[in-house]
């Protein structure tokens, strides 16, 4: 299988590069097909421009897009791996979905109704946040988060979400913890 990963975290000693790594190692050992798109390395430029907004309905891309949909359309299946930054996904992520999500790509609409255009492909997501659990569910941000990403944005697209994980307290993490959330990692892998 064909499986795209794409990454944004600026520190390469992060519990989340660490995640990337797994992932990748994990694949490469069942011989499948991984690419990597590490969106601070690219300096993915986030922000959705004008040009970008006019260019969408008529079907113009950007060279840089273009690219990046290339990916997304060879891949089986992507998963998406970023911290949860003031209770959403960074926003060098969110440009990325802004920008290569595009309509007539990523989505349309058929006669008044929306069509998520990436069907067949599956997709894992993996965050990491600094509030525990117990915290955003005594909220409702666990909930929110997972509407805001899941249905938002990942399955109105079409995607199949395999696992979504939420790693929390990652900010003062133990080591048994994070051989726990590998363990868990590397298990949704291996079962798909």
């Amino acid at each position: 299988m064909k499986h795209l990963i794409v990454y944004a975290h600026p520190n390469q000693e992060s519990l989340n590069n660490l995640f990337k790594h797994t992932v990748e190692k994990i694949l490469q050992q069942q011989n499948h097909e991984v690419i990597v798109r590490d969106l601070y390395q690219l300096n993915f430029d986030p922000v959705f421009s004008y040009e970008d907004i006019s260019g969408q309905r008529k079907g113009i891309v950007a060279d840089d897009i273009t690219k990046e949909q290339e990916f997304i359309s060879w891949a089986d299946t992507i998963t998406f791996i970023y911290p949860i930054w003031w209770t959403g996904m960074p926003a060098i992520m969110k440009g990325y979905i802004d920008r290569v999500f595009s309509y007539g790509f990523a989505y349309r609409y058929d006669q008044g109704g929306q069509k998520g255009l990436l069907t067949g492909k599956s997709t894992y997501i993996i965050n990491s946040h600094g509030k525990s659990k117990s915290e955003y569910a005594a909220i409702g941000m666990d909930q929110a988060l997972k509407l805001t990403s899941d249905r938002g944005i990942y399955t109105y697209c079409g995607l199949d979400i395999k696992r979504h994980f939420f790693f929390d307290r990652a900010d003062r993490v133990s080591l048994e913890d994070v051989e726990y959330w590998l363990s868990e990692i590397s298990n949704a892998y291996l079962q798909s």
